[in-house]
């Protein structure tokens, strides 16, 4: 064997059957679709490629210096970054601001999510080029002080404490942001994007690119499944049974980057009255197993397996220990074996535009944001988790006084690190793709 060509941890030839391997059970020309839109910025690759930060980052002994211990433990995002924020509707009819997706969310350390999430800051702003690396290097101090503030700004006798985004209690930047979702958006606006009414029947719009009618034996067993599930949620929604009559069903296409490929139907139900715009959309989606599960070893692989049954109800579980006034219709369905995540699709549902991040105070503020947001979901889910309700808060209180540069710098470090291995992965795909 000539030594010359024998390359061990061949980085490359990682990411390149990483890609092949995690993408192996979507269509070939769902596939091609994802590169294209991985190809088109290393953050867009980051958010493909999430299966490769947890290959990575999983047994990091750097976790050790500020976490990995029972106290740490705690539901995350799975897949936080940037646009895994968003505005979406609460229980009240107002737009809030919050982590709004939790198809990779799974029981872990902390720091899975708060170095995931520093990286994210790091690329999108990269990708913006507005920011330097000074400026950059500012945003995650900002951040990562945020996130200790708000994680040890806790009321020992009121775990129930929540931080609360919305345009009366968000400032600058998130104010205005959700002042104006909530002016531009409403449920008429996105049944009228979604779907058309024809002879006086909402149905969706089958000439949307982004939507795909569905064959009758494929129709006929959502719809079967729907209405299964309406049996098991009726007394808690506490709703007539006319509200949730099933009135279209059709296939979503094109949604996302990392999810792109999976399964996933909208369903049309009629609204808490006969008017044709308060009806309801429900947001059908494939659930798979988080990537951390592929690294766990035999024992927590088991373990797993154990405390959640089948996707969905993880992925309900997550919902329901992070997430700000839950989804009412939130569950999950078996359709041929495949589980399923259901939840209204929020007429709310916007991203914050981080391209209109010109300033540095700007930038800075919603690097605060995002920290406190962060660890204020991070805090509600181990009241969730745990029997002694602040062992999370009172951990960072006692384990990390005296040591919080310590701490900004090792998420500093690792954001500017790993955004740098991104970069030069992204080019690993743009060679792969043109070969």
């Amino acid at each position: 064997m000539d030594s010359k060509k024998l390359l061990l941890n061949n980085r490359q030839e990682q990411v390149r059957k990483g890609l092949l391997i995690n993408n192996d059970d979507i269509a070939q020309d769902d596939r091609f679709q994802k590169f294209e839109k991985m190809a088109l910025s290393p953050y867009a690759f980051f958010r493909g490629s999430n299966h490769l930060y947890w290959e990575d980052i999983y047994n990091d002994w750097r976790i050790s210096f500020f976490g990995g211990v029972e106290e740490t433990l705690t539901w995350i995002n799975g897949d936080a970054h940037v646009y895994n924020y968003g505005a979406y509707a609460n229980h009240y009819g107002q737009a809030i601001f919050c982590m709004d997706d939790f198809d990779d969310s799974i029981v872990a350390d902390y720091q899975f999510d708060l170095w995931r999430m520093a990286i994210s800051i790091v690329l999108d702003c990269r990708d913006k080029g507005v920011f330097n690396a000074v400026q950059q290097h500012k945003a995650l101090q900002v951040f990562s002080e945020a996130y200790l503030e708000e994680m040890r700004n806790h009321k020992r006798d009121d775990p129930s404490y929540e931080v609360h985004m919305t345009k009366q209690t968000a400032d600058g930047l998130l104010g205005d942001f959700l002042t104006k979702v909530e002016r531009k958006r409403s449920r008429a606006k996105m049944l009228r994007k979604w779907t058309k009414v024809v002879d006086e029947v909402r149905k969706f719009d089958a000439d949307s690119k982004k939507l795909e009618l569905l064959p009758k034996r494929q129709y006929k067993k959502i719809e079967q499944s729907i209405l299964r599930y309406q049996q098991e949620v009726a007394s808690i929604l506490s709703v007539e049974p006319s509200h949730f009559q099933i009135k279209d069903i059709i296939r979503r296409v094109k949604a996302g980057t990392g999810s792109l490929g999976c399964d996933r139907y909208y369903v049309l139900l009629e609204g808490d009255t006969n008017s044709q715009e308060d009806d309801i959309i429900l947001d059908v989606k494939e659930q798979g197993r988080p990537p951390l599960y592929a690294h766990m070893n035999e024992k927590e692989q088991a373990e797993y397996r154990t405390a959640f049954p089948n996707e969905g109800m993880r992925h309900a579980s997550a919902y329901q220990a992070l997430a700000e006034h839950p989804d009412r219709y939130l569950g999950w369905v078996s359709i041929d074996e495949i589980v399923f995540s259901i939840r209204e699709r929020s007429p709310f549902k916007s991203d914050f535009p981080t391209e209109k991040l010109l300033q540095e105070q700007d930038l800075y503020f919603m690097s605060n944001a995002w920290g406190s947001i962060l660890a204020a979901r991070h805090k509600r889910a181990s009241y969730k988790l745990n029997d002694q309700a602040n062992l999370m808060p009172n951990y960072f209180a006692e384990q990390l006084a005296g040591r919080e540069e310590q701490f900004v710098q090792l998420v500093t470090s690792v954001a500017f690190q790993y955004a740098d291995c991104v970069a030069q992965d992204y080019q690993y795909l743009l060679r792969m793709i043109q070969d």
